[in-house]
C-alpha cells in the first residue's frame, strides 16, 4: 500500500502571483495538497512570461508551479467571483498575495469567505502586512531587502549597496506562509475554526536575521557589511588560493587547531590575536592576511583536499552548473526531470525533503493556463447558474 503524502487530502485555492504566494503553494502541493491555481485569464501569473521560454513556455514559471492544477477567472467579472467563492467554499486553505484591500473590494476577502466556510483557513502574504502606516505601499524583494537591513550587511566594507542574488524576502515569506498553513490546519482539525494569516515579506526577512537584529539589540551598533567574514567567528570566510578562491569555516578552537596543523603554522595556536574565536574575529585582516599567504602555496582544489581530510568544513566557489551536478545532489535525487505543457523536456530542483516512509514525487506538471477549467469549474458553473426552485 502506498503511503499517502502528509497534506493528501487538504484543498488549496492559490489566487498568487510570481513568487512568495506560488512557492507556498508549491511546498504545500509537493507534500500531497490539491493545489488549485486561479489565474487571468488574459496571460495569467506573470511569472508566465519570464524567460528562460522554452517553445513558449517559461522555466521559471514550471520551478514554482509543478505539482498544481491551473483554473482561469476574471476576478472583476461577477460570475467568475461567484465561481471563486465556490472554490473557497469547498476548500482548507485559501493563499493570496495581493495589496492588502483587494481581495475584500473583490468580496473574496477573509471577512466574506469565513462566512461561507468557517474551516477555511485564509493567508495572505504582502510585503508590510494587513495593518499598519505601510500595509498599503507596494514592495517586491527587491526592495524588502533594502527596507529590512539586508543590504546594509551584504557586500564588501565601502562598497555599494547590494542585494542576495537569490530573492530572499520572498522566499521566506512564502516559507512562513507554509509554515504557518500547516501549523493552522492541525489547529481546524482540533477546534474547527479557521483563521485569517498575515504573512509580511518585512517581517519575514527580519524574523531570519536574527543574528544581526540580536547584534544591534545586544550592543546597540548596526552590524555591518564583512564581505563573506563574519562578526563571531574566524577563519570563516572565502579565501584566495593560487588559482582562485575557495570557502572555509572554522567555528570553535578544535577546528582552529586543525587548520593550524593543515597549513604547518602551529605556532598561531599561541598568538595572543587568535586564541579564541571572538578574539580571531577581533583580529580577522591581520590572519586573513597570514592564511592567505600560505594558501598561495597551492590552489583551490588542493587546499580542499586537505582541508576535507582534516575534517574542517570547506567548499568550492560553485557556479550553478557546478553544484547541480555535484555527487550529493546525484546522491540524493534532487534534480528530477519534468514535463512542459507542450510536452518538452526538462529538469527542476524538486522538494529536499525526504519521509521515512514516503518519497514526495513530482506528481503532476505545471499546467497550462487554465488547462483544468473543465474538470474542476464545469461542475461549479452548473450550480451557480443552476435556476432556483
Amino acid at each position: 500500500m502506498t503511503t499517502p503524502l502528509p497534506l493528501d487530502g487538504v484543498r488549496v485555492i492559490e489566487i498568487c502571483n510570481v513568487a512568495a504566494g506560488p512557492y507556498c503553494g508549491m511546498l504545500l502541493a509537493d507534500m500531497g495538497a490539491d493545489v488549485i491555481k486561479v489565474e487571468n485569464p488574459e496571460g495569467g501569473d506573470t511569472l508566465r512570461a519570464w524567460p528562460p521560454i522554452t517553445d513558449g513556455y517559461s522555466e521559471n514559471f514550471a520551478s514554482l508551479n509543478r505539482n498544481k492544477r491551473s483554473v482561469t477567472l476574471n476576478l472583476k467579472n461577477p460570475e467568475d467571483r461567484e465561481l471563486a467563492r465556490q472554490l473557497a467554499a469547498g476548500a482548507d486553505v485559501l493563499i493570496e498575495n495581493n495589496r492588502p484591500g483587494v481581495m475584500d473590494r473583490l468580496g473574496l476577502g477573509y471577512s466574506a469567505l469565513r462566512e461561507l466556510n468557517p474551516k477555511l483557513i485564509y493567508c495572505s502574504i504582502s510585503a508590510y502586512g494587513q495593518t499598519g502606516p505601510r500595509a498599503q505601499e507596494g514592495g517586491f524583494d527587491l526592495t524588502i531587502q533594502a527596507m529590512s537591513g539586508i543590504m546594509s550587511v551584504t557586500g564588501e566594507e565601502g562598497g555599494a549597496p547590494v542585494k542576495c542574488g537569490v530573492p530572499l524576502a520572498d522566499f521566506a515569506a512564502g516559507l512562513y506562509a507554509a509554515y504557518s498553513i500547516s501549523s493552522a490546519l492541525r489547529g481546524v482539525a482540533q477546534h474547527g475554526q479557521g483563521t485569517h494569516i498575515d504573512v509580511p515579506m518585512l517581517g519575514a526577512t527580519l524574523g531570519i536575521a536574527a543574528l544581526q537584529t540580536s547584534e544591534y539589540f545586544g550592543s546597540g551598533r548596526d552590524p555591518v557589511k564583512l564581505g563573506s567574514a563574519h562578526p563571531r567567528n574566524a577563519p570563516y570566510q572565502v579565501f584566495r588560493s593560487g588559482d582562485g578562491y575557495f570557502g572555509m569555516a572554522a567555528g570553535n578552537n578544535a577546528l582552529w587547531k586543525s587548520v593550524c596543523q593543515t597549513v604547518g603554522r602551529e605556532d598561531l595556536l599561541a598568538d595572543e590575536r587568535f586564541v579564541t574565536p571572538t578574539t580571531r574575529a577581533a583580529n580577522q585582516r591581520a590572519l586573513l592576511e597570514i592564511l592567505e599567504a600560505e594558501f598561495a602555496k597551492a590552489d583551490s582544489t588542493t587546499w580542499l583536499e586537505r582541508f576535507r581530510a582534516a575534517g574542517v568544513p570547506c567548499a568550492p566557489i560553485n557556479r550553478y552548473s557546478e553544484v547541480l551536478a555535484d555527487e550529493q545532489v546525484e546522491h540524493m535525487q534532487w534534480v528530477q526531470p519534468i514535463e512542459l505543457p507542450n510536452g518538452v523536456k526538462t529538469r527542476t530542483f524538486g522538494s529536499p525533503v525526504r519521509f521515512s516512509l514516503v518519497d514526495t514525487p513530482i506528481r503532476r506538471r505545471p499546467p497550462a493556463l487554465g488547462e483544468h477549467n473543465d474538470e474542476i469549474l464545469g461542475a461549479l458553473q452548473a450550480k451557480v447558474t443552476e435556476p432556483a426552485r
